[in-house]
């Protein structure tokens, strides 16, 4: 495949090796604000075509931009970026009029994926003991630029959607008691953490606790490639619940 690459910061070079490393070319490396000698452009133009799909680490003030461009030209994307989903309705717009295919993610690590899914089967159990009250935690390292993390509002929206008692998330640390309703999602900077999110059941009596831990940022670039391979062909807006379908089912099949 040729796979441009939107964004040449820790994440897109370490896409831009995964990529290499996986026997895809990456031809064209689009950065504004960089000066490493693996950018070729600053912006995506006709002239940067061919190019199979593009994927895009950007940041939020320009990644809708971004996909109006690669609708333009006729290219598919990944969407690693995150903070513009309140855009979502304009972007499935832009996607439908361009016949491309976009798949977005706050997170594609298959690993954390995995976790998404884990959480989902627990909350399907845990939905008949009230008993378990629930709150969220999340760490990244210091240089994280939004907070809270795309991925850990990911998590509080699957406990609202499958947990009855609980309507409303409450980020950072009130200064208030919650009501029985809300869910708090606290989230911590500092450090190296690549990320680490905990979901935690509590009662009276004990905790019941999910963790995932990233080791490196290495397991979201592989999802971000494999993202590119399932996306490539394909048109429509998607998100990595479609791919992770099309693993499970296949599983499931086979």
């Amino acid at each position: 495949m040729r796979i441009g690459i939107a964004g040449f910061g820790k994440m897109g070079a370490l896409v831009r090796q995964t990529a290499l490393a996986r026997g895809h070319r990456v031809p064209v490396v689009i950065d504004p604000h960089s000066n490493a000698p693996e950018v070729t452009d600053v912006e995506l133009t006709s002239e940067s075509l061919p190019l199979d799909v593009i994927i895009d680490f950007t940041s939020p003030q320009a990644v809708v931009n971004n996909i109006e461009r690669y609708g333009e030209l006729r290219v598919s994307a990944v969407i690693g970026t995150t903070g513009w989903y309140e855009k979502m309705d304009h972007v499935a717009r832009i996607i439908g009029k361009s016949d491309t295919g976009l798949i977005w993610s706050g997170n594609f690590s298959l690993g954390v994926n995995i976790f998404f899914r884990l959480i989902e089967k627990t909350v399907a159990i845990m939905n008949g003991f009230p008993d378990y009250d629930v709150l969220v935690q999340e760490l990244h390292h210091n240089r994280k630029a939004d907070s809270t993390s795309g991925t850990a509002k990911m998590v509080g929206d699957i406990l609202i959607a499958g947990l009855d008692r609980k309507k409303t998330l409450v980020t950072g640390l009130p200064s208030r008691s919650l009501e029985q309703h809300e869910i708090n999602l606290s989230s911590g900077r500092g450090g190296f953490f690549p990320g680490q999110h905990r979901v935690i059941f509590d009662s009276e009596v004990d905790t019941i606790t999910l963790d995932h831990t990233a080791r490196s940022r290495l397991g979201f670039a592989e999802g971000a490639i494999m993202a590119a391979e399932w996306i490539e062909g394909r048109q429509g807006f998607y998100n990595i619940n479609d791919l992770m379908d099309s693993i499970i089912g296949s599983e499931k099949s086979g």
